[in-house]
C-alpha cells in the first residue's frame, strides 16, 4: 500500500464524525439489542431473593415443557430437511433443464408469494382445503369431520412457506458451477448420475448446509403456523410461551420458556456463521468458463423434474386462489354467494389496524434502510475497536426467534428507565433492529466489489467521512439501501412473532387482527386482510424496484456514452 493510501485510510478511520457514529451505534445496540436480552435472562433467573436457577430447573423438569421443546426441534429439523430438498430440486431444475421462460416466470412468482405474505396465509388456505368443510377433504373427497391439525399439516405449511429461502440460497450456487467441470467429468466417461453425485452435489454441500440451517432457524422461530395448525396434540415452545403470557398472564413463565429456545437458536447461529465463513467458491478461477451445463440432466429426468416443480407451483397458486375466493364469498364451504362484505369489514372495523400498520411500516422503512447501509459501511470499510463485536451484535435480533425478541422487549421496556410499552416506537425499533441485517449483509457484499482506491482518493482530496459516504459510497451501494427498504417494509406488513407481544390498545397491526379473526373463526375477514397485505406489498416493492432502476439507469448507461 502506498504512503498516500495508508494516510488516507488512517485519516478516514480516525475521523471524529465516524467515531461519533460508532459511539451512537453502540448506544442504540446496547439499548435495543443487548439490554432486552440481559433483562430477559435476569427476569427469568431471579426471584425476590435474587439470582436463582430454580425456575430453569423447574422448566427443564416439566414434562410438558420438554415435550414442547422436543416438538420444536423435531418440526424445525423436518422443515429444514424437506424445505432444503424442495429448494434444491427447484434450483436444480431452473439451472440444469431447458424449461420455457414462461415456466420460469411462473416459478419465480410462486416462490415469491410465500415471502411477501402474512405468516398465516398458508395456514388459512390449509384450513380452507383440508378442514372439516375443506374444499379437498369435504367437497372433493366427501370426508366428514376431517381434521387439519397436527404435525403433518404444520410441516407441509411451513415447508411451502420457507423453501423459497433454500431456493434463493442454492440457485446462485448452482449457477456458479461452470458447465466445463461437468463436461470434463463426462469426457472421462462418467455417467450423469455419477457427475451429479461427485461434482454438482459435492460442490453445493456448503450451500445445502446453509439452507438447512436457514430453514431450521425459520421454523424454530415460527409462531403463527403452529398456533393455527399444530393443535393441542403438538405443542411447540413459541406458542406455549405466548399462551403462558396472554392466557395465564405469567410473564416470568413465558420468559423462561422463551429462554429455552436460546440454546438451539444460538447453536444454529454459530454453525451458520462457520458454514458461510468456510464456503469456498472454487469454481470461480478468473478464467473464462462455460455456463451451466444443460446436458447434465437426461431428457426424461428433466421432464420429471419440471412436472414435479410445476405440480408444487400449481398447488401454491391454488392455495392463494383459494384465499382470494374465500375473501369474496359469504362463508367458504357453506355459502359461496359473492360478496364484498369481508372487505367492508376490514376497511371499517379493521381500518385502525391498517392505518397503524402502514404508519409503522412507512416510518420504519427509511430508518431501517439507512441503518443497514451505515452499519454495513462501518463493518466493511473501517477499522476500529469492537468492529467484529458490532457485526455480531447487529445480527442477534435477526438470529434469535421472534418470540424471544418480543418477550425481551416486553420485559425491558415495560418500566423505567425505558418505558416504551404501548407506543409505536417500540414496534418500529423491533422491526428496525430485527430485520435490517439483510441490508447490512447486502451492503457488505457490494462494498467487497468496490475498490478502496475510490474512497481513498476522496480522503486524499480533503473530503471527510460524511462527504465521502454521501457523495461517493452511497450512490454505489444504492441497491443495498433499497434492499433494506424492501425487507423492513415487507416484514413490517407481515411479521407477528415478535410484535404480537408489543401491540396495545393504541397501536395494533394487521397480522394481529388476522390472528384475532382466526381465533374467532372469522375466516372471511382474515382472508381479506391477507389479500390486502399481499397487494400492498406487491405495489410498494414494485415501486421501490422501479425507483431503483430509474436511479441506477444513468450509471448503467455511462460506459456506452464514454465508449
Amino acid at each position: 500500500m502506498s504512503a498516500m493510501a495508508a494516510w488516507a485510510r488512517w485519516r478516514g478511520a480516525s475521523d471524529p464524525l465516524r467515531l461519533l457514529v460508532v459511539i451512537v451505534l453502540w448506544l442504540l445496540l446496547g439499548v435495543f439489542v443487548l439490554y432486552p436480552l440481559i433483562e430477559l435472562i435476569r427476569r427469568a433467573l431471579s426471584d425476590d431473593a435474587g439470582f436463582t436457577l430454580a425456575p430453569l430447573i423447574a422448566a427443564i423438569h416439566s414434562k410438558s415443557n420438554l415435550r414442547a421443546f422436543g416438538n420444536s426441534l423435531l418440526l424445525a429439523t423436518l422443515v429444514g430437511i424437506c424445505g432444503t430438498v424442495l429448494g434444491f430440486l427447484f434450483a436444480f431444475t431452473v439451472e440444469r433443464t431447458t424449461a420455457p421462460k414462461f415456466w420460469m416466470r411462473l416459478l419465480d412468482i410462486a416462490t415469491l408469494l410465500p415471502l411477501i405474505s402474512p405468516p398465516f396465509t398458508t395456514s388459512i388456505a390449509f384450513v380452507f382445503s383440508f378442514g372439516p368443510r375443506g374444499f379437498i377433504t369435504h367437497d372433493l373427497l366427501g370426508m366428514s369431520n376431517a381434521t387439519v391439525y397436527g404435525l403433518p399439516s404444520t410441516l407441509a405449511a411451513e415447508t411451502l412457506t420457507y423453501f423459497p429461502l433454500a431456493y434463493m440460497a442454492l440457485r446462485p450456487m448452482l449457477a456458479g458451477i461452470g458447465g466445463d467441470l461437468e463436461e470434463m467429468a463426462f469426457s472421462l466417461g462418467s455417467s450423469r448420475w455419477r457427475v451429479f453425485r461427485t461434482v454438482t452435489l459435492s460442490l453445493t454441500v456448503p450451500g445445502l448446509a446453509n439452507a438447512f440451517l436457514l430453514l431450521f432457524a425459520a421454523s424454530l422461530a415460527d409462531f403463527a403456523t403452529p398456533l393455527i395448525l399444530a393443535g393441542n396434540d403438538f405443542p411447540v415452545l413459541p406458542t406455549e410461551a405466548f399462551l403462558q403470557i396472554t392466557g395465564m398472564f405469567d410473564l416470568k413463565g413465558g420468559a423462561m420458556l422463551s429462554l429455552l429456545l436460546l440454546v438451539p437458536a444460538g447453536i444454529v447461529y454459530v454453525l451458520q456463521r462457520k458454514v458461510v465463513a468456510r464456503r469456498r467458491y472454487v469454481t470461480m478461477t478468473g478464467k473464462g468458463r462455460a455456463g451451466a451445463s444443460r446436458s447434465s440432466v437426461a431428457p426424461w429426468a428433466g421432464r420429471a423434474l419440471m412436472a414435479f416443480c410445476l405440480s408444487v407451483v400449481l398447488f401454491i397458486l391454488y392455495l392463494y386462489a383459494l384465499l382470494l375466493i374465500a375473501s369474496l364469498v359469504m362463508s367458504f364451504g357453506a355459502n359461496h354467494t359473492l360478496t364484498l362484505a369481508h372487505y367492508r369489514v376490514i376497511f371499517t372495523e379493521g381500518l385502525p389496524a391498517i392505518e397503524d400498520t402502514l404508519i409503522i411500516a412507512l416510518i420504519g422503512m427509511p430508518i431501517g434502510g439507512l441503518y443497514g447501509v451505515i452499519v454495513g459501511y462501518l463493518v466493511a470499510r473501517t477499522n476500529f475497536i469492537g468492529r467484529q463485536a458490532i457485526e455480531v451484535v447487529t445480527m442477534l435480533n435477526y438470529a434469535l426467534p421472534g418470540t424471544i425478541v418480543g418477550i425481551a422487549y416486553l420485559v425491558a421496556f415495560n418500566e423505567p428507565p425505558f418505558l416504551l410499552t404501548g407506543t409505536a416506537a417500540i414496534i418500529i425499533a423491533c422491526y428496525v433492529f430485527r430485520y435490517s441485517p439483510t441490508g447490512i449483509r447486502t451492503t457488505v457484499a457490494l462494498l467487497q466489489q468496490i475498490d478502496r482506491s475510490i474512497e481513498e482518493a476522496s480522503f486524499s482530496l480533503g473530503a471527510n467521512s460524511f462527504t465521502t459516504f454521501r457523495r461517493i459510497m452511497l450512490p454505489l451501494i444504492m441497491p443495498a439501501f433499497f434492499a433494506g427498504l424492501s425487507v423492513v417494509f415487507i416484514r413490517s406488513m407481515t411479521a407477528i412473532s415478535a410484535t404480537i407481544f408489543l401491540v396495545s390498545i393504541n397501536w395494533t397491526l394487521i397480522t394481529v387482527r388476522i390472528l384475532e379473526n382466526m381465533t374467532e373463526l372469522s375466516l372471511g375477514p382474515a382472508a381479506a386482510f391477507s389479500v390486502f397485505v399481499i397487494l400492498v406489498v406487491i405495489v410498494v416493492t414494485s415501486g421501490l424496484n422501479y425507483a431503483l432502476r430509474r436511479m441506477t439507469a444513468p450509471g448503467l448507461r455511462l460506459p456506452a456514452v464514454e465508449g
